[in-house]
């Protein structure tokens, strides 16, 4: 079996277009659904069963692998049969009748106006850190990008002119992001000044950059969202997805509609962007406890 993993993968680049990371995560998962397989004996596609599929996902959660990453690993399982059915290594599908595990639907953690504004005025200084920080942090809240795709911004995919961005999101497609006039703002006082200083040569294409001149990374901007948070004295546990799911919430709440939002968060389905109507109706309902009389 382990020889249709790489024909596999190849279809997954050309047909599907996924993005590295997501590749890079169906690899590991099938690599390990293989060894399953071979310690069970099926050697062909044609010989694997629904009991194969089933066995496999025990092994998982008997390893102690949550629902959620037990739901991941079958769906990469899944679409790795409709591979094997569609180029006609076998003629049926063993995952077809194989019930994914129940997930919690957890809700996003989300940032209140009010913490938006506390960790946006965190960094409150003039020099370089603070006004590559706030310009980070206004850019990540007023477009709801990714941290991969903040971190691989370029400067020629910013105009702060016109306010929007070119972002790339998962499968390098791109979509046309407006930034509003703050972000803007903070971006352009950001490459007039601090960024001139680190990279005084005009070397480095990419626009958020280290003290050092380097491309900012995502871990380097994970432990900056922790420190601004900190100083800005929120106490829920926060990361740089914390910002897209405020965006794509307040957007939701001031009467954004969801293909518009969907179109904004790069999401190639609408059901993916329907969460954030659960996490609206889910303040709504807070909301109306707390205040209405008979609540």
């Amino acid at each position: 079996m382990n020889r249709y993993l790489d024909l596999f993968l190849n279809y997954l680049i050309v047909e599907k277009g996924l993005a590295k990371n997501t590749l890079e995560s169906y690899n590991r998962d099938i690599i390990k659904y293989l060894d399953h397989l071979d310690l069970r004996g099926s050697d062909e596609p044609q010989e694997v069963r629904p009991l194969d599929v089933a066995s496999f996902l025990v092994v998982l959660k008997e390893g102690g692998l949550c629902s959620r990453s037990r739901a991941r690993a079958l769906s990469a399982v899944r679409m790795f049969h409709r591979f094997l059915l569609i180029e006609n290594h076998c003629d049926t599908n063993p995952t077809s009748i194989i019930e994914a595990p129940r997930t919690l639907n957890r809700l996003p953690e989300v940032l209140n106006y009010r913490e938006i504004e506390a960790l946006l005025a965190a960094p409150a200084g003039h020099d370089a850190t603070d006004l590559r920080d706030k310009a980070m942090l206004e850019l990540l809240y007023a477009t709801g990008l990714r941290v991969s795709e903040l971190v691989a911004l370029k400067l020629g995919e910013v105009n702060t002119v016109a306010g929007y961005l070119l972002a790339f999101g998962k499968g390098e497609k791109e979509r046309l992001v407006p930034m509003g006039e703050s972000a803007s703002l903070s971006v352009e006082v950001y490459v007039r000044t601090a960024r001139a200083e680190q990279d005084p040569n005009g070397l480095n294409l990419f626009l958020f950059l280290t003290r050092l001149g380097s491309k900012m990374t995502r871990q380097s901007f994970w432990n900056i969202i922790r420190k601004r948070s900190l100083q800005a004295g929120i106490c829920k546990k926060i990361s740089p997805h914390t910002l897209r799911h405020s965006f794509a919430t307040h957007l939701l709440e001031n009467g954004a509609d969801l293909r518009s939002v969907q179109i904004m968060l790069g999401h190639a389905d609408l059901s993916t962007t329907q969460i954030y109507t659960h996490v609206t109706m889910e303040r709504l309902k807070k909301i109306h406890k707390e205040i209405h009389p008979r609540g």
